[in-house]
């Protein structure tokens, strides 16, 4: 990835390291920037401090390494790609953005032949585009479009959506009738689509295009649905307690596990930092898993496990406890 597609804000780190007079500093990357942890430890060294570049993987803000840096001896963390997410006073960390430099105008422009049939429109994006709404917003109004930018409070920006965290899109949802998304790839959109039940056309500024990901969302649904009907029949169920520091959620697991019991079926506790269909073929007996951590891995990852690794709200599916068509309705996320 060339260096000049994010901004790095390395003369930031470097003042930052030097100001609060760090003397081991753990840099933490997103995996698209993971090639620049040699050059940035450079920097930090060139600040006074040891520098060591975490090889591990980095989900997003949820995923801070706390511990490693804990167990390292680190005084600061340099958290790249993400906004902060956690309050927590262990380990003093530094987060930088890395906003995208690039012109969203030109890949805007291209979905509005995608909305046409839609007057209100919501707008969405990723830190690295936050900064880059209103020029979205422009496009969209020059193109006659009502343009909705939610701002829940719970995230830094409004517009910003996490890859679990929508409620920038579902606090206009009901007043648009169509959403864009605006970065790369479909992942973001597709939960955008999930959480919303709205329409999502992409402005992709990366590969300056634009398309629709209707079709994606209906093949999700569909494997959702008969992960679903799958578990129906599952009677030893085993609710996954995630270990990352932003993804335990221990009350969620003890309601998922009255829950469960409560319908006459056996429930188990699994904690685990890594879920991962290795991990869980370790346990036969198991018919089901709730997945209590990062709900985007039993949406996006389902295939590559063996048996149904469901989110809480589907479950309450599999128990009757809620319809179908009312978590279509609502969205996967929570609100």
């Amino acid at each position: 990835m060339p260096s000049s597609t994010f901004d790095l804000e390395e003369k930031r780190l470097e003042r930052e390291v030097r100001k609060r007079r760090a003397k081991l500093v753990l840099i933490q990357l997103p995996e698209g920037l993971k090639p620049h942890g040699p050059r940035l430890a450079a920097i930090v060294e060139r600040a006074g401090a040891l520098a060591i570049v975490s090889a591990d993987p980095c989900y997003g803000a949820c995923d801070l390494a706390i511990v490693e840096a804990e167990r390292l001896g680190a005084d600061l963390i340099v958290h790249y790609g993400h906004s902060a997410m956690l309050k927590q006073a262990a380990v003093s960390t530094l987060y930088i953005e890395a906003k995208a430099k690039s012109s969203v105008k030109n890949a805007v422009k291209k979905t509005v032949p995608y909305l046409e049939q839609w007057k209100k429109i919501g707008l969405v994006t990723t830190i690295q585009h936050v900064y880059k709404l209103n020029e979205a917003k422009n496009v969209l109004l020059e193109a006659g479009k009502a343009v909705a930018v939610g701002d829940a409070g719970r995230l830094k920006y409004a517009g910003q959506v996490l890859g679990c965290d929508y409620s920038n899109a579902k606090a206009v949802s009901k007043e648009v009738e169509a959403f864009l998304f605006v970065g790369g790839g479909k992942f973001h959109a597709l939960g955008v689509a999930l959480a919303t039940a709205k329409p999502t056309i992409v402005a992709d500024p990366y590969e300056k295009r634009a398309f629709s990901i209707e079709d994606e969302t209906a093949r999700m649904l569909k494997r959702r649905w008969a992960t679903i009907h799958e578990a129906k029949q599952a009677e030893k169920i085993a609710i996954l307690i995630g270990l990352k520091a932003g993804q335990k959620r221990l009350d969620q697991a003890l309601k998922m596990k009255k829950l469960v019991e409560d319908a006459g079926k056996k429930a188990t506790f699994l904690a685990l930092k890594e879920i991962t269909p290795e991990a869980l073929m370790q346990f036969p007996t198991v018919d089901a898993f709730i997945n209590t951590a990062c709900p985007r891995l039993s949406i996006d990852d389902a295939k590559k496990f063996r048996k149904p690794l469901l989110t809480p709200k589907e479950m309450f599916v599999v128990l009757g406890e809620l319809q179908w068509e009312e978590l279509c309705k609502k969205g996967w996320f929570e609100s």
